[in-house]
């Protein structure tokens, strides 16, 4: 049956999208690595680009772990055990042990009770929050907090909802009091770190406000803090935001795989009851194939080393790399934000100056994201560049070098 009317709907609609400027289905497609030589990190080859080299300053993997070779050698020996895939999902046949010794390492990192692992972060937020959710809940987040924490409230249809000023702990106390005695329950959620600007949530503060209003709801204010972009970059030991913080621990902490340990998948740790009860209610979980054991035991892997002597070594010239950039950025009079964490914006505030720029780089081998309206508001224009313990300072020196011809008047 034809659907020409249906196809020319969407074309339409895909005309509007791409009259925005920032199209997605144009992807860069990696074909190869170039490993780490020579005092530079590694180097990727994309498909159309013959054979020249892309410095990588646009990727999650914050610690270089997917490259690393205990890493890759666990996948392996897991996939050489127990096959590629899992073949079903978990409360079928889809468990393996990889899984379960994963679920207990990430518990123990975290010094919470249980640990339970989804195929990705994403999923993770949106299995978590919305079996939480009942006919008497009311949600405060965060203004900027990540598009999976949006759309799990779009899809758990609370009792009362609001949205409080980006880490306005004063606006946040104002929220919890409008909804007070309205509700059981309160969910407060906010992203550890927030990844367009790599600014953190104030989160002693915030536990704080939960605490003072937590008597005045039967069903206690729950706090869930999404540090996908925190643990493994950030904190003395990769902790992420809880440990730099000093905080104290979350009530439920979603953190990810895919990030700085370099492999796939997404998890949530906490008190035992509430992860059993995830288990039984949670459809992103019990509907889905899990990650396979090979990426489970990578990303056991993975845990273990930066819970380890290398982790630490990792960890410090992460800081160093990240402090080396931000201060280059400073030295040419460009403006960013103070910080430690390994997302580094830039603040272009234009977005044809914006889109010259990544174009500038991308021509001079460097991947990096430009961050425009709408997808940031007007003036807000950024480039968003992450750093990665793959880094070395001839690296961030060729960056640095790159951005000088584009110095601040």
């Amino acid at each position: 049956m034809p659907h020409d009317r249906f196809l020319n709907a969407l074309a339409g609609e895909l005309a509007t999208l791409d009259g925005r400027g920032n199209p997605k289905r144009n992807e860069s497609v990696v074909v190869d690595v170039v490993p780490a030589a020579d005092g530079r990190g590694p180097r990727y080859l994309l498909a159309g680009e013959g054979d020249r080299p892309f410095l990588k300053m646009n990727s999650n993997n914050y610690l270089g772990m997917n490259l690393r070779r205990e890493v890759v050698a666990a996948e392996e020996a897991a996939v050489r055990r127990f096959g590629a895939g899992p073949g079903a999902v978990r409360f079928i046949s889809g468990s393996y042990a990889p899984h379960l010794e994963l679920e207990a390492r990430l518990a123990e990192f975290h010094d919470r009770e249980a640990a339970m692992i989804f195929s990705s972060a994403y999923a993770t937020m949106i299995g978590t929050f919305v079996p939480l959710v009942t006919a008497e809940t009311a949600l405060v987040s965060d203004e900027l907090n990540h598009n999976c924490i949006i759309n799990a409230i779009r899809l758990s249809r609370p009792k009362e909802k609001r949205v409080y000023r980006h880490n306005d702990t004063g606006d946040l106390e104002e929220k919890l009091a409008e909804v007070a005695g309205t509700c059981r329950r309160a969910l407060l959620i906010t992203d550890g770190i927030f990844s367009m600007r790599g600014d953190r949530a104030p989160l002693h503060e915030i536990l704080t406000v939960a605490r003072r209003y937590d008597a005045r709801f039967p069903e206690n204010v729950v706090v869930i803090v999404d540090d996908s972009h925190g643990v493994g970059a950030y904190g003395p030991t990769g902790r992420g935001t809880e440990e730099h913080t000093r905080s104290g621990p979350a009530d439920l902490l979603v953190g990810t795989l895919g990030k700085a340990f370099g492999v796939n998948g997404g998890y949530v740790v906490g008190p035992r009851g509430l992860v059993d009860f995830l288990r039984e209610t949670a459809p992103m979980y019990i509907y889905s194939n899990p990650i396979t054991p090979g990426e489970a035991a990578a990303a056991l892997a993975a845990v273990d080393l930066l819970d380890g002597p290398e982790g630490a070594e990792l960890l410090a010239h992460l800081r160093a790399m990240t402090r080396r950039f931000r201060d280059g950025l400073v030295a040419l009079g460009f403006e960013t934000l103070e910080g430690d964490h390994p997302v580094v914006p830039l603040f272009v505030r234009d977005t044809p100056r914006t889109t010259a720029l990544v174009a500038d780089l991308r021509a001079h081998g460097v991947l990096a994201t430009g961050l425009s309206y709408p997808v940031v508001p007007r003036g807000d224009e950024t480039i968003r560049f992450q750093v990665s313990a793959d880094h070395t300072e001839s690296d961030i020196d060729t960056v640095l070098e790159v951005l000088s011809r584009f110095r601040p008047a």
